[in-house]
């Protein structure tokens, strides 16, 4: 099957999961049911996938198993709202890219695909250290409501250290990036490529 095919199958199985996920303040009985027709929905997607080979399998399957693991976060969320659980979405989803990405990156060969890893895995830190940061920062606004202009000096403090945590994340996962394509040179090329890079992310 070519790419249409697969981005067709991949639409399918979002719709199925957007549509057995709509319920809101699910009962226990509502959330098993939509749990069992997310097990189904991925069943089926993997069935699909058997029609693929080689890395347009892997690829198949990779975007099956990420659908499968957001819309479980997903569910949960909705089962059990909590800032975690919404946490727990945004990771789910960054992960499941990341797996798809890395997948994609197969089809490369060299430092193109040394290169395409390391940016997959840079955009994994930035997603995850995003996530965190709203984490920390909704987590701290929500006890500076209930308490004193004190703890909402210190919520804004624990959110700005969470920021500089989130930038320090991602200029390191960048540097990666921006060394691996370093490699791809020789000679004075790449020290001056190694350098630039090393003073662009202070490192």
């Amino acid at each position: 099957m070519n790419k249409f095919n697969i981005s067709a199958i991949v639409l399918a199985i979002s719709l199925a999961y957007s549509v057995s996920g709509m319920a809101q303040n699910l009962s226990k009985s509502e959330y098993k049911a939509a749990g069992k027709n997310i097990e189904a929905d991925y069943k089926s997607a993997k069935s699909n996938c058997a029609s693929f080979a080689d890395n347009a399998k892997d690829i198949c399957m990779a975007e099956a198993k990420g659908k499968e693991k957001v819309a479980k976060a997903e569910l949960d969320a909705r089962y059990k709202p909590s800032k975690k659980a919404t946490y727990d979405v945004s990771v789910a989803k960054a992960e499941a890219e990341y797996a798809l990405a890395k997948e994609k990156c197969d089809d490369k060969s060299g430092n193109v695909k040394d290169v395409c890893v390391q940016e997959a895995k840079a955009a994994l830190v930035r997603a995850k250290a995003d996530a965190k940061t709203r984490l920390k920062t909704s987590r701290a606004d929500a006890t500076a409501t209930e308490e004193s202009a004190a703890a909402q000096q210190k919520a804004q403090e624990k959110g700005s250290t969470a920021r500089q945590d989130a930038a320090a994340d991602k200029r390191d996962a960048d540097y990666k990036v921006a060394k691996e394509k370093c490699d791809a040179l020789a000679g004075d090329a790449k020290e001056r490529c190694m350098k630039d890079a090393k003073m662009h992310y202070g490192k």
